[in-house]
Parts: structure tokens; C-alpha cells; sequence
């Protein structure tokens, strides 16, 4: 996905609690999801050209661009934010890179990655956090759904799924779920902090390209890339992350994060569709199910704290 779903720590947003959402917010949380739904679209178009872990690096050192006029983060802690860049941004999108470049399609990546949700809660419960009983119930549904999945895994044909290919997409939604623990520690995650965050990615990225990929594969893949690969690249880069960000942040600062994290469970369900259509993605009843149970889990996290929240009752 692209980049986590709601910032975390402290948000104003007493304006947002108990009035309608215009129109234009609405459109823009809509907007938001469609570019992370196409996000995985896009990664598919790059790792035509571009193996994971470079692609990695290179997504993340155009993200970087703004720190050139964006001020470091005030009061915030250097060892802090290397450890959630590398949890959220290189370990998560190294291993989901290199998921879908062994064998896992844009639509079912999308949605094994949205497991993260689940998985902060249990990490959550393992610091002491006690969820809800709607979270226990949508982290149950959820890894049902995952279980129905992961019997779908092997085998051969179209739309097969390795064993490796879905462990390590698991593997990526374990590490943004790890980030989002660190992250309550940074304060509000805005435009700035993910910037900055985006300078911190490469260098690991590129170190473990130069490790696993090598220095041939590198230089052939920058020098035979095609200019899909490149935009999709820009993408990744600039609307998955920059612009995203910068209406994702907008809104949270003016509502609650309950209330503008629902959705994002669009994403998984948009890069189904386009998956599906672009590239022809096949699911298969066993497959579908796990799928759907995984998006449902989802909503029972999510929706309920949205519908109090709006309604003007806590969330």
C-alpha cells in the first residue's frame, strides 16, 4: 500500500467530532484510496524492470525530495525514526516487493498486506493493550479469512501462489504492523515526518540490492528499464506516498482517525478490481473467500469507532 493508514499519536481534530464531513473530504479519503489501490498495480509495472530491493530504494529516494524544504521533525528521536523507517518502509515493502516478484498477484498482495490492522492488535495486546471485543471478533474473522488464503496457497497454473511468495507478504504486513507500535512514540506522522522517514529507506534498501541482487543486476536493470517501470516508479514515489500523505495528513488533522481510516478498507477492494481487470488476476472460490473474510475482519476493526465518532459519541 502502500504507506499505513492513519497516523499515529496525537491529532487535533475536535472540529471533525459530531458534524457532517463535507462533501470534498469525503472525495479526497476516496481519492486517497484509489491511489493506494493502483499502488500495487504500479509495483507490478517496476518489477518488470526493477528487482524488489532496488525498487525499494529508488521509490524511496524520490519520496525524499521534500526534505530539501521540509524542516527535520522537531524534538523528534534519530534512533526512533530508524526504526520505524525500517520497520514501515524498508521491511515492509522489501518483503511485499519481493513477494509479488516471486509470485503473489497485485489484488491478493493488497489484501494479505491489510492483515497489518489485525496484527498491530496483537502486537498491541503483547505491550499490554487489551482490545475491544469488536477487535478480538475482526482479528478472529480476519485470520480465518488469512487460513482460507494460505489453503489456497501451492499448486500450479494461473494465479498460483508459493509458499514463499505468501510468507513473505505476511512477513511485510507483520513488519508495518511492527511500525505502527514504534510509531505512537513519534507524535502526529504528517508530510514531514514521512519525508524524512523517506530519507532513512535507501541506503538500507541499496545495501541489501547490492547483498542479494548484486552490482551487475543493478546497473543491467537501470540501464534496460522501461519507461512504464520509471513512471510506475514516479508513482510509487510521488502519489502513493508524497500526495497521498498530504490529504491523508490533512484529514486526519481535522477528524478523528476513526473516522477517516475506514477508508482505506476501499484498497484492497480497489486493487482487486483493477488486478482483475489490467492484469487479468484470478481468485478462485477458496481464494475469494479468504479474501473477503479478510476485508470483513477489516470493517469490524474499523467501522464501528467510525460510526461512534461521527455520530458525536466517543470513538
Amino acid at each position: 500500500m502502500a504507506a499505513p493508514p492513519r497516523a499515529a499519536g496525537p491529532e487535533r481534530h475536535d472540529g471533525g467530532v459530531g458534524r457532517a464531513v463535507p462533501p470534498r473530504h469525503i472525495a479526497g479519503a476516496i481519492l486517497v484510496a484509489v491511489i493506494w489501490g493502483f499502488n500495487f498495480a504500479a509495483i507490478r509495472i517496476g518489477l518488470d524492470s526493477f528487482p524488489p530491493l532496488l525498487m525499494t530504494a529508488l521509490r524511496f529516494v524520490v519520496a525524499a525530495i521534500p526534505v530539501l524544504w521540509l524542516a527535520r521533525p522537531a524534538n523528534a528521536s534519530w534512533p526512533l525514526m530508524l526504526a520505524v523507517a525500517f520497520t514501515w518502509y524498508v521491511g515492509q515493502f522489501v518483503l511485499l516487493f519481493s513477494a509479488m516478484a516471486e509470485s503473489v498477484p497485485p489484488g491478493l498482495a493488497a489484501v494479505i498486506v491489510h492483515t497489518q490492522a489485525p496484527l498491530t492488535i496483537v502486537f498491541a495486546l503483547l505491550i499490554g493493550e487489551r482490545p475491544t471485543r469488536k477487535q478480538a471478533a475482526g482479528v478472529g474473522i480476519a485470520v480465518l479469512g488469512l487460513a482460507l488464503v494460505g489453503a489456497s496457497v501451492g499448486g500450479a497454473g494461473i494465479g498460483a501462489v508459493t509458499v514463499i511468495g505468501f510468507g513473505l507478504a505476511l512477513m511485510s504486513a507483520t513488519s508495518w504492523a511492527a511500525g505502527n507500535i514504534l510509531s505512537k512514540r513519534l507524535g502526529r506522522v504528517d508530510l514531514n515526518m514521512v519525508a524524512w522517514l523517506s530519507l532513512l529507506a535507501p541506503l538500507p534498501s541499496l545495501a541489501l540490492s547490492l547483498w542479494f541482487e548484486g552490482y551487475a543486476a543493478i546497473v543491467t536493470s537501470l540501464a534496460n528499464a522501461s519507461w512504464a517501470s520509471w513512471l510506475a516508479i514516479a508513482y510509487l514515489a510521488v502519489m502513493a506516498t508524497l500526495v497521498a500523505y498530504l490529504i491523508w495528513g490533512s484529514l486526519l488533522r481535522l477528524y478523528p482517525a476513526s473516522a477517516v481510516t475506514p477508508f482505506a478498507l476501499l484498497v484492497p477492494v480497489i486493487s482487486a478490481i483493477v488486478s482483475y481487470i489490467a492484469f487479468d488476476e484470478r481468485f478462485g472460490p477458496l481464494r475469494l473467500s479468504g479474501m473477503a473474510l479478510i476485508v470483513a475482519g477489516l470493517a469490524v476493526i474499523a467501522w464501528p469507532a467510525a460510526r461512534r465518532t461521527m455520530d458525536g459519541r466517543p470513538g
